[in-house]
């Protein structure tokens, strides 16, 4: 009902003549399906059962340096996410559940949100700032594309993020669960940093994002490729190295401390193999083989394999060459994984749809060099043409 209200009084305000009417239709959007919705869920305590996950996963850290219950009964004490989730459950840990003030700062969906809108807005700097410096040819600001039209369009972007933001799309998840939020703005960040040749801030992105979840780490592929595009074979080795080894160093003292319910309920429960079924079950091509028994798991998995391969393919056929092509490579390998995997659910289709907009909303079109800019150098001086006599002219 909030939604459909804030909806529907931005929709209004945006067919004003005024100056300032869209930014208040933006404001209205945001208003009514994001921060009335998120405030109210948050002060009854009303949440989807994976935000309990994560606030209990910070807990388990503080006692006992992991988040995985060596023994769990139920589903509920099943932890699916890599030790890095736990850190959105850290606050709750450590202020309690007891009055009002640390009951709302303390919820996970307060810093999911955070995290996410915190890496758009790491994004744009990023996307904004030149790529080293004036270009090789023209050298004017445009060829960066930090000139008057860039800034000049940062106030629709911004416009269009917020509008974005306060859609079903994001606003949903940001206010009932929001554990998919910081992952997918740690995935657009690195793919902006890629895309801006900065190897080592891609890099620690994707550290912490492949931290999160595993379904992370097939961006570690494409945006390598797009900083070798970009910045070449040093540039890409750079990325890799920083991005493998952040992973390493932010998961391996949990898979030192308990190694076996990581791997079972970290990868066996989300593919269906864990001694627990998992809620993910949404009527997908690779769920329903997998129903069909073991043949039809291995199947299914085979297919998952075969997809993942065709998309690697890809890239080193046509490896993407800035933001928007980067976002939609990976935004089709990330639909091949959660279309084909054992288990899955429709809600997990929203990551590569954001990831695919928002390229498009912060980053742009890829723009060409404009022609007036070129300059060109040759080695010796040009002679004008003769000009012909006129006819009769001795």
């Amino acid at each position: 009902m909030s939604a459909c209200l804030g909806y529907l009084c931005a929709a209004v305000a945006a067919l004003s003549s005024r100056p300032r009417g869209r930014a208040v239709s933006v404001c209205l959007a945001l208003g009514g399906a994001v921060v009335v919705p998120f405030v109210l869920l948050v002060l009854t305590g009303t949440a989807q059962s994976e935000v309990g996950v994560v606030e209990r996963s910070g807990l388990l850290t503080l006692r006992q340096a992991t988040p995985y219950l060596p023994d769990p009964h139920t589903v509920g004490e099943v932890t699916p996410y890599l030790p890095g989730m736990a850190v959105f459950g850290l606050p709750r840990a450590v202020l309690g559940e007891s009055g009002l003030l640390p009951g709302l700062l303390g919820d996970a969906r307060l810093w999911c949100a955070v995290a996410f809108l915190g890496c758009l807005w790491a994004a744009r700097r990023a996307i904004r700032r030149p790529a080293g410096g004036p270009s090789a040819i023209g050298g004017g600001p445009s060829a960066v594309g930090g000139g008057p039209s860039a800034v000049g369009g940062g106030a629709s972007r911004g416009y269009a993020v917020g509008a974005f933001v306060a859609s079903p799309a994001v606003a949903l998840p940001l206010c009932v669960s929001g554990v998919d939020l910081p992952l997918t703005g740690l995935l657009f960040l690195a793919l902006a940093f890629a895309a801006r040749r900065r190897p080592v801030a891609a890099g620690l992105a994707l550290a912490a994002a492949c931290s999160l979840k595993w379904t992370a780490w097939p961006a570690v592929a494409v945006a390598v490729t797009l900083l070798a595009h970009h910045g070449g074979t040093r540039a890409a080795v750079r990325g890799a190295v920083v991005a493998v080894g952040g992973t390493v160093l932010l998961v391996l003292p949990s898979a030192l401390l308990s190694p076996g319910p990581l791997v079972q309920q970290v990868f066996a429960f989300p593919t269906g193999r864990g001694p627990f079924e998992t809620p993910a079950a949404s009527p997908l091509p690779g769920r329903l083989l997998a129903d069909l028994g073991p043949v039809g798991w291995y199947a299914a998995v085979a297919v998952l394999l075969a997809g993942g391969l065709a998309v690697f393919v890809s890239l080193l056929v046509r490896p993407p060459h800035d933001l928007v092509s980067a976002a939609d490579r990976l935004a089709v390998g990330l639909c091949v994984a959660f279309l084909l995997a054992p288990a899955g659910r429709f809600g997990y289709l929203a990551l590569p749809v954001t990831l695919a907009v928002l390229a498009r909303l912060v980053g742009g079109a890829h723009r060409k060099e404009p022609a007036h800019d070129l300059v060109v150098r040759t080695s010796r001086p040009v002679r004008p043409a003769p000009v012909p006599a006129a006819r009769g002219a001795r």
